[in-house]
């Protein structure tokens, strides 16, 4: 039933979204040179590779030419990719990822191969899901970017404030999962892109606040 949707709504966002996907692909070759899509390797469902599908944000060649996690005071982001990545228009492509069956509609981000190789036995867990364009991480982490503007290492902030919480939630979502509770994912995806709110349903943010006080007593 899941794949079923997917493939449903997947199909008919491409179809309603195409106009937008003009407009945005024609800024995005006439503000930069290169492709209209980043593609970059990230790990899917029980570890295989696949080619994510992202309207390019960046400079040709972006990745792993400097930090992998990214501010918006990095060079090597184009003049329309600060709104797109601000935005999350960036992210609508990965529609084709769940067409393809490569990704689902809510389920744990993948990861670049770098992050999965640092995983514990109880993190490979969450391989066994299909890697999704939402989650309760990606709602937790909503505002990231802020966090890399401000690091003088946005790598290092990643490992080191954003990855635990990302894994915790990740997890719990691998042991919690339902159709109700994509629908519910999905809802708040759209509340949290339009409001640009900091609210999270209760659980989750049970879970937020109790990470965050371990994190504040361990420093």
């Amino acid at each position: 039933m899941k794949r079923l949707l997917d493939i449903v709504i997947s199909f008919l966002s491409l179809v309603i979204l195409f106009p937008l996907f003009v407009v945005i692909a024609v800024l995005v070759m006439l503000t930069s040179p290169g492709g209209i899509f980043f593609r970059g390797v990230r790990v899917g469902q029980y570890g295989k590779p696949f080619k994510i599908y992202k309207f390019r944000s960046m400079v040709k060649d972006a990745e792993g030419n400097g930090k992998w996690n990214v501010g918006n005071n990095d060079e090597r982001i184009t003049p329309i990719g600060r709104f797109l990545r601000i935005t999350k228009i960036d992210e609508l492509p990965q529609l084709i990822n769940v067409l393809k069956g490569d990704m689902s509609l809510v389920g744990p981000r993948p990861e670049l191969q770098i992050y999965v190789d640092m995983y514990t036995e109880e993190e490979k867990k969450i391989l066994d899901l299909k890697p999704g364009i939402t989650d309760w991480a990606s709602l937790a982490n909503f505002d990231q970017y802020r966090i890399f503007t401000r690091a003088k290492d946005p790598d290092e902030a990643y490992l080191k404030y954003i990855r635990p919480l990302k894994l915790k939630l990740q997890l719990y979502y691998r042991y919690n999962n339902s159709m109700l509770i994509d629908l519910k994912i999905i809802l708040w995806t759209i509340y949290k892109v339009i409001f640009r709110s900091k609210r999270l349903p209760k659980e989750i943010e049970a879970i937020v606040a109790e990470y965050r006080e371990k994190v504040e007593v361990s420093e």
